[in-house]
């Protein structure tokens, strides 16, 4: 699907605040709000806009820590942690990488203890390194038409 500059506008509106109306965000393109909506739902079925998501504070609802874990699974058991991650449910994400590392992972934790018993359940899979994340400097940063 071509992007051009009325969706790559539209989609800078949406990263913005999903939640507006088509007539709000016709109103910042300079379109109608049925051109707005066709566009719209023909990057829906394109994959372009790929979902609309509540974004959930984990400290806000009691997780004290947040971490990124990198894995260097032992042979023969990178497939079955591919499996076994999936179901973790401290894992918000986890990608599969290039390098000395297999899988990077970010994950939520209650507490110390949570964490280290979080990572007593990977040593069966690989060696794992753990940083604990202090702030955050970039949220959720919009991407950007390439030029």
């Amino acid at each position: 699907m071509k992007i051009d500059s009325f969706n790559w506008k539209i989609l800078r509106c949406l990263q913005h605040n999903a939640r507006q109306t088509n007539v709000e965000i016709a109103k910042q393109v300079g379109m109608s709000s049925p051109a707005v909506a066709e566009r719209i739902r023909k990057m829906e079925d394109a994959g372009v806009i790929e979902s609309y998501n509540t974004k959930v504070s984990p400290f806000q609802v009691g997780y004290q820590l947040k971490a990124i874990i990198t894995l260097r699974a032992f042979m023969g058991k990178l497939k079955p942690f591919l499996e076994k991650v999936k179901t973790y449910d401290e894992v918000l994400n986890c990608y599969r990488i290039t390098g000395d590392e297999n899988i990077v992972m970010i994950v939520v934790l209650k507490n110390q203890k949570h964490l280290e018993f979080f990572i007593d359940q990977l040593i069966t899979y690989g060696e794992s390194k753990t940083q604990i994340v202090l702030s955050q400097v970039v949220k959720n940063n919009a991407v950007k038409e390439i030029n």
